[in-house]
């Protein structure tokens, strides 16, 4: 099965669920023959449920994690992580360029932006160029007025309120 038409959706926002919805998508996808690839910007080096998951999907579920372990630093984000974004960028492109899935997901690609580790020009190019019958996400925070203009749905996550706020850490099979 492919796509008939192909559109730009973006999650956003300062509340949790981004790429949970993402993923709730890709499965949504991969239960109707889809092919769908997730490359993450900023996650890399640690087993979280969705690569285990995505594992058992393979190939029609693939992803990515391109970053390194650990967060980075907004403000001063380390060489390694741009040449680390970099990468990933190239990646989407090749994916795209390749026609290789019916649904590709830039899972933090809008903080990856923000954090100066990708162009936004060059992630514009990425969303201008997309073949016709591919869906393509957009996840994380800070997403530009730009990307929000180009794209056809943009869902902005709202906390209303989150236990991390009570001390709460992140738990294996809920958050990772």
């Amino acid at each position: 099965m492919a796509l008939e038409k192909g559109f730009i959706q973006i999650y956003t926002g300062e509340g949790k669920g981004k790429t949970t919805a993402a993923l709730g998508l890709a499965l949504r996808a991969v239960g109707r023959g889809l092919k769908v690839i997730m490359i993450q910007f900023l996650k890399g080096g640690v087993e979280t449920g969705e690569l285990t998951t995505a594992r058992r999907l393979s190939p029609q579920l693939v992803i990515k994690p391109m970053g390194r372990e650990g967060f980075i630093n907004p403000a001063s984000p380390r060489p390694e992580d741009l040449s680390l974004a970099q990468g990933a960028l190239e990646e989407a492109r090749k994916v795209l360029r390749e026609k290789a899935c019916d649904l590709l997901i830039l899972d933090e690609i809008n903080m990856a932006v923000s954090m100066g580790l990708v162009p936004e020009q060059a992630v514009l190019d990425l969303m201008h160029g997309k073949p016709p019958h591919v869906e393509l996400i957009l996840t994380g925070r800070n997403a530009p007025l730009s990307f929000l203009e180009r794209a056809d749905l943009v869902t902005t996550m709202k906390c209303t309120k989150h236990y991390f706020d009570r001390g709460q850490a992140a738990r294996v099979g809920i958050e990772h």
